[in-house]
């Protein structure tokens, strides 16, 4: 699979723009471990390899265990191995994610709020909204994990 376009060099200022986003998300008082599972998550359920790799590669370097990277996946399976706040996180990225299916049900919310007051919950989700358009630019024009790029040089 290679490389469609490269959309850093044709849209910079959309790029940008997105950067703003991710800068204000890491400004947030949401731990950037806990925003990061989230944009792993994400990337999972849109299956984007190049997002896949960048995110494991960014929980490693914040000491998050590979025994624990393995398990987001069914983190509902894991027990206590994720603790409330990045349980709540991870069941609203998968619902919110899924918007099309899920609708974002009322019991969905009430679950987020009780682990999440106002101000996290949107700027949870302004995370969520981020991550899933990251995965769509990512995929759309084929951007290359740098697992694959190492492995080919």
């Amino acid at each position: 699979m290679s490389k469609r376009l490269d959309y850093n060099q044709i849209a910079p200022a959309g790029v940008k723009a997105l950067g703003g986003v991710y800068g204000y998300v890491m400004q947030s008082s949401l731990s950037p471990a806990l925003v990061e599972l989230v944009y792993l998550r994400i990337s999972q359920i849109n299956n984007c390899a190049y997002c896949l790799d960048s995110h494991t590669r960014d929980l490693l370097k914040k000491g998050v265990k590979i025994e624990k990277l393995a398990l987001v996946q069914a983190w509902r399976e894991a027990g206590n191995l994720f603790d409330e706040r990045e349980r709540g996180a991870l069941a609203w990225a998968e619902t919110v994610t899924r918007v099309a299916e899920t609708n974002v049900p009322d019991e969905a919310y009430q679950a987020a709020r009780a682990v999440f007051d106002e101000r996290e919950l949107v700027d949870l989700t302004i995370a969520i909204g981020l991550m899933n358009a990251y995965n769509r630019m990512a995929i759309s024009f084929r951007n290359t994990p740098q697992a694959v790029l190492e492995h080919q040089a």
